[in-house]
């Protein structure tokens, strides 16, 4: 850290008093058993006390999250709700120390380059001066303040909005709203388009081709019979992508480039479904239509280890099975539905496993 510009009065202020932390190793190291359902994740994280908390927020923090928006092209329901997702709008945004939590990290060894980058990271926004060592707290993987940057992204784009020499993402909501929606714009955020749309899909249509990789004109979607549940125009995309996040048989969903940058806010389909939903809610719009398959029951990690094992008994290799439905367990189980013919929409189901597992 010293070969890199940290001082040494920063490195005594960071280090002397750290501590290693079991329970960040603890976390690490936890592979969550049991995984959620898209619409129970989307219950909680988009409930009716959610959405009218985010309202209420929306005009106390108004003027700094229009502010954010006119400088950066990110609504300001956007900002607000991923405020909210992340730290239920600041009412908690983590108590671990961060120099510790990234420094047991970078011991431990299992992320030890990634960690020890944002150990970096951290101590170069404790030498500017933005926070002071007790006051950078966070999660225990490193992620800080009211809308949850790691430091390396807070290096790249916090702001310091309010104008008061720091940026401080911990207790100024106006450097927070700032910054996301600085990251958010650099990642690729296009002022004035729409996230995506809730869509009905015609009747036989081929679910295989539902995918976020598949990309066509939203023109070519419409000519196949693609149309929005409400009736209205779909939005212009030249690279919309129809998503099915709970399989054929729930509701469907044309989205564009705006829902691909929340993707790198947080890559999951589901967060990113939650955050654009949440800010739907909030500005007065509808949330989803169509049904959920609330039947279902979402696999366990095991049980989602056991199909990719079975998918590649039967010669429908995923990889090594690892209890994560990444893009090749989705496309052998695809390969395998369509071998027994049933809608290709990869999603993996108790009946699947169960058929996967028959002699």
């Amino acid at each position: 850290m010293r070969s890199a510009g940290i001082a040494d009065t920063t490195l005594a202020v960071a280090f002397d008093s750290v501590q290693y932390m079991p329970r960040v190793v603890e976390l690490d190291r936890a592979q969550p058993e049991f995984t959620r359902s898209v619409w129970d994740y989307l219950d909680s994280a988009v409930s009716p006390t959610r959405i009218t908390r985010g309202q209420d927020k929306l005009q106390q923090v108004r003027a700094a999250a229009e502010a954010a928006a006119a400088r950066y092209g990110v609504p300001a329901g956007v900002l607000v709700a991923v405020w909210g997702i992340e730290s239920n709008y600041g009412e908690y945004t983590g108590n671990m120390p961060t120099i510790d939590a990234l420094a047991t990290l970078g011991f431990d060894g299992r992320r030890e380059n990634w960690a020890r980058d944002q150990l970096l990271a951290a101590l170069k926004i404790l030498q500017s001066g933005d926070i002071t060592r007790a006051g950078m707290v966070g999660s225990w993987a490193g992620a800080m303040g009211q809308t949850q940057l790691l430091p390396s992204n807070f290096l790249a784009y916090a702001v310091d909005a309010d104008g008061d020499g720091r940026r401080d993402v911990w207790t100024s909501v106006a450097d927070a709203m700032a910054s996301t929606a600085n990251f958010l714009a650099r990642a690729g955020w296009r002022a004035g388009e729409a996230w995506g749309v809730e869509v009905r899909l015609p009747p036989g249509f081929d679910v295989s081709r539902a995918d976020a990789q598949t990309r066509r004109a939203s023109a070519s979607w419409l000519a196949d019979g693609v149309k929005a549940i409400d009736g209205a125009a779909l939005p212009d995309f030249a690279d919309g992508s129809i998503v099915l996040p709970a399989g054929a048989r729930g509701p469907a969903f044309l989205i564009g480039p705006n829902f691909r940058v929340i993707l790198r806010y947080n890559n999951a389909t589901s967060y990113a479904l939650a955050v654009l939903l949440l800010a739907q809610r909030i500005t007065g719009g509808p949330g989803v239509q169509a049904a959920w398959p609330r039947d279902l029951q979402a696999l366990s990690r095991s049980q989602l280890i056991a199909l990719q094992s079975a998918l590649g008994a039967r010669g429908f290799d995923s990889g090594t099975p690892d209890g994560i439905m990444g893009p090749a367990t989705r496309d052998a189980l695809r390969r395998y539905q369509r071998s027994i013919g049933l809608p290709a929409d990869g999603y993996p189901t108790a009946d699947l496993l169960q058929r996967l597992q028959q002699p």
